[in-house]
C-alpha cells in the first residue's frame, strides 16, 4: 500500500488522535484536529473549481495554518508552492506567473508586497478567512487517488542562468525523504522539533516537519528566529531536536544568558545549507555536552536529503558532510560521468526515490540535471578513503548568506539594467554572522558618474533585501581570461583582505 504523507496523517488522526501534532504559539493541535483542519480546507478548496494538478501558491510566514493549508493543497488533489516571503514582487511575480498559479493563499502580516505583483490569481483567501473556514463545517471533501508521481509541491530555487526554476516534488518523493530523514535522526512519537527557519524552504518542510509528522512526533512552529527569544522558546517548550544553520549557533552561543537556561530534553543540535567551522561545532559541544549534533547534505532537487555526518564523527572528519543517507546512493563523477577513484574532485551525483520529477515547464534544464535516474547536483566533492564525502566547490559560484542561496547572476543582472554600469561581478565576502554576504565589483561606463548609496538602493528595489550585496567595489576593469570570461577566483583575495 502506498503510504504518503497524507496517509500517514490521516491514520494518526485515528490510531493517535489526542496526541500533539503542532504548537504554535502556546495553541496544540492534536492529530485528529489537525487533520481534520486539513481535510476541512481541502473541502473548501474543491468547491472553489480548481481542476486536478493546478498550482496554488502559499505566501506566508511560520505558522500552524502553513502546515495545514500545505497538506490540505495535497488532500484536495491541488499542488501547493509555498514561496520565499522574503524575495521583492518582482521576483515573486515571476514564479506565480512562470507556474501559472491558479490561486493564492497569503498571510495579512506580510501582504502589503502583493500589492506590486502584477499577476491575476483566479482564486484569493488570507490566512484569517482560512481560519474562519476551517473552524467550520466546510462540506465533504472529495476522496482523490494520489499517485506515487503525481507532484505534491513545486518550490522555487535560483538558477545558474539567473531565473528561478520550479522543482517539482512528489508524493512518492516526500514520503521517502520523510522516511530517510527520520530514520537517521532516529526520530520517535516522544520527539518534538523546533522550527524556527522559514517552512517555505525545503529543509524546514521536509527534513523537519514531515519527518517528525512521520514518526508521530510534534512539530513545535516559531514565526521566525530570533536569538533571545528562541532561547527562551528551546527551554520553556523542552523540544528534544532543533536545527540551525550556522550563523544561528554563532548568534545564540553569543547571546546574553544562554548559560541560564537548560534544555533538559534537547538531545540533538541538526546544522547544514552552510559549512559549519570545526572551532564553532566544538563550541556547541562543549556548551551542551549532553546534546548530540549533526550535519545534514542535500539540495532543494532531492527533497532534500543526500548525506549526514552523524555526531560521532563531528570533530574527527572536519569538513565531511558524512556519508550516504539510506536508501541512497552517492557517487562523485568526471565529465564523462565516470566515477572518479577517492580523493579526485568531481561532480556530486545523488540516485533515490526523493530525486525530484525535474522542472516545472522546463524539459531541457531537467534533462541536462537528471541523466540514468542520476541527479547532477553541480557541486563538486570528493570522498575519502572510508567513504566520507567533502564538499569542494558549490554549486557555480553560489553564495550562502545565513542559509539563504544567493546566486551571483541574479544580483549581476540587477546591476546590468543601470546605464551607467559598463561591467559587474558578484562574488562572496567572508562574514563572522552570516558566513558569506555578496561584494559587487563594478566597472562604470567611461564618462558616467554614479555612488555606492545609489547602486544599492536600486538593487534595494529590485531584489530581496538578503540578496542587496554588503559592499560595492569600483573597478576600471574586471580580470577576463582569454576568452573573455570574468575570472572571479582573482577577485577573491580582494575579497578577503578588504
Amino acid at each position: 500500500m502506498k503510504m504518503f504523507m497524507t496517509d500517514v496523517l490521516q491514520n494518526y488522526a485515528t490510531q493517535q488522535a489526542n496526541a500533539t501534532a503542532t504548537v504554535y504559539e502556546d495553541k496544540q493541535l492534536t492529530y485528529s484536529e489537525f487533520y481534520q483542519y486539513s481535510e476541512r480546507f481541502a473541502a473548501y478548496l474543491q468547491q472553489q473549481g480548481y481542476e486536478r494538478n493546478d498550482v496554488i501558491a502559499l505566501y506566508t510566514l511560520n505558522s500552524d495554518l502553513f502546515l495545514i493549508a500545505y497538506i490540505g493543497i495535497q488532500l484536495a488533489g491541488f499542488v501547493a508552492m509555498p514561496i520565499n516571503t522574503k524575495l521583492s514582487a518582482r521576483e515573486v511575480d515571476f514564479i506565480v506567473s512562470h507556474s501559472q498559479a491558479k490561486g493564492l493563499i497569503y498571510d495579512e502580516r506580510i501582504e502589503e508586497l502583493l500589492a506590486d505583483v502584477p499577476y491575476a490569481f483566479q482564486y484569493v483567501i488570507s490566512l484569517k478567512n482560512m481560519l474562519d473556514i476551517i473552524e467550520n463545517d466546510a462540506g465533504q471533501r472529495q476522496p482523490v487517488q494520489l499517485q506515487a508521481d503525481d507532484t505534491a509541491v513545486v518550490m522555487y530555487t535560483s538558477g545558474t542562468t539567473g531565473k528561478p526554476k520550479g522543482v517539482m516534488l512528489t508524493h512518492q518523493n516526500i514520503a521517502s525523504a520523510a522516511a530517510i530523514w527520520s530514520a537517521s535522526m532516529n526520530m520517535t512519537p516522544e520527539d518534538s522539533m523546533f522550527i524556527c527557519t522559514p517552512l517555505f524552504h525545503c529543509a524546514g518542510l521536509h527534513v523537519f516537519a514531515m519527518p517528525m509528522f512521520y514518526q508521530g512526533g510534534t512539530v513545535i512552529i516559531e514565526e521566525s528566529f530570533s536569538p533571545k527569544n528562541t532561547l527562551q522558546q528551546l527551554a520553556k517548550t523542552r523540544a528534544t531536536i532543533f536545527f540551525g544553520v550556522p550563523a544561528m549557533y554563532t548568534m545564540l552561543l553569543n547571546t546574553p544568558g544562554f548559560k541560564d537556561h537548560t534544555f533538559e530534553e534537547l538531545r540533538l543540535l541538526c546544522y547544514g545549507a552552510a559549512p559549519m567551522p570545526y572551532e564553532l561545532v566544538k563550541q556547541v559541544k562543549e556548551a551542551l555536552p549532553n546534546v548530540k549534533v549533526q550535519n545534514l547534505y542535500g539540495q532543494t532537487e532531492n527533497t532534500p536529503a543526500a548525506t549526514s555526518l552523524l555526531d560521532a564523527d563531528a570533530l574527527t572528519k572536519i569538513g565531511s558532510v558524512g556519508k550516504p543517507l539510506a536508501q541512497t546512493e552517492v557517487r562523485v563523477v568526471d565529465s564523462l560521468g565516470e566515477a572518479v577513484p577517492a580523493g579526485e574532485v568531481g561532480e556530486i551525483c545523488v540516485k533515490g526515490p526523493q530525486v525530484m520529477k525535474g522542472y516545472l515547464r522546463n524539459e531541457q534544464e531537467t534533462a541536462r540535471t537528471i541523466r540514468d535516474g542520476w541527479l547532477y547536483s553541480g557541486d563538486l566533492g570528493r570522498f575519502d578513503d572510508e567513504g566520507y564525502l567533502y564538499i569542494v566547490d558549490r554549486k557555480k559560484d553560489m553564495i550562502i548568506r545565513g542559509g539563504e542561496n544567493i546566486y551571483p547572476i541574479e544580483i549581476e543582472e540587477v546591476l546590468y539594467q543601470l546605464p551607467e554600469i559598463l561591467e559587474a561581478a558578484v562574488v562572496g565576502l567572508p562574514h563572522e554572522v552570516y558566513g558569506e554576504v555578496p561584494k559587487a565589483f563594478v566597472v562604470l561606463k567611461e564618462g558616467k558618474l554614479l555612488d555606492e548609496e545609489s547602486i544599492l538602493a536600486y538593487c534595494l528595489s529590485q531584489l530581496a533585501k538578503y540578496k542587496v550585496p554588503y559592499e560595492i567595489e569600483f573597478l576600471a576593469q574586471l580580470p577576463r581570461n582569454a576568452s573573455g570570461k570574468v575570472l572571479k577566483h582573482t577577485l577573491r583575495p580582494k575579497v578577503t583582505t578588504s
